[in-house]
């Protein structure tokens, strides 16, 4: 597993295809202030709580120069139907190799209901307009998570 991403690193670029198979660069977000999260499974209870706190909370994201990258191992075509039954606004990429997720330190050893499994690290990492890391967050919660990640960026 690669070291946990710190404030100040510069976020490690990629290129992955969404749920249309469009495909996203953070390179091309330059400028702009970005919410990468890697979540474990689309239309997964937590995934779907999770997906849909960013989703109702899009607004004032991005009035605050926000973007938001969902990131998981999914096909395209099941985070089609996953965006399509949550109405989800934002881009759902897709990393099946798991490149990214390691890259970013999302993919690792993990207690899961007091087992240890290798999988998703439920993160998030704010990258800030120069694409640099402004804040990292690992093994964070589905429920209330967008609530706590608004307050650390001071938008409450």
């Amino acid at each position: 597993m690669t070291d946990r991403l710190a404030a100040g690193d510069t976020a490690p670029d990629f290129t992955l295809p969404d749920q249309d198979g469009v495909r996203h660069s953070l390179a091309d977000l330059r400028g702009r202030k970005v919410i990468v999260y890697f979540y474990p499974a689309a239309s997964t209870p937590g995934c779907t709580t999770e997906a849909c706190d960013f989703r109702d909370n899009m607004s004032s994201l991005q009035a605050a120069g926000y973007e938001v990258l969902g990131i998981s191992k999914d096909e395209p075509a099941k985070l089609k139907t996953f965006q399509h039954e949550q109405a989800l606004t934002f881009p759902l990429l897709s990393d099946p190799d798991l490149a990214v997720h390691r890259a970013y330190a999302a993919w690792g050893e993990k207690n899961n209901y007091g087992k240890i499994v290798t999988g998703t690290i439920r993160s998030t990492i704010v990258v800030d307009e120069d694409g640099v890391v402004q804040l990292p967050l690992y093994n964070v919660k589905a429920t209330g998570h967008v609530a706590s990640l608004r307050k650390k960026l001071g938008l409450v």
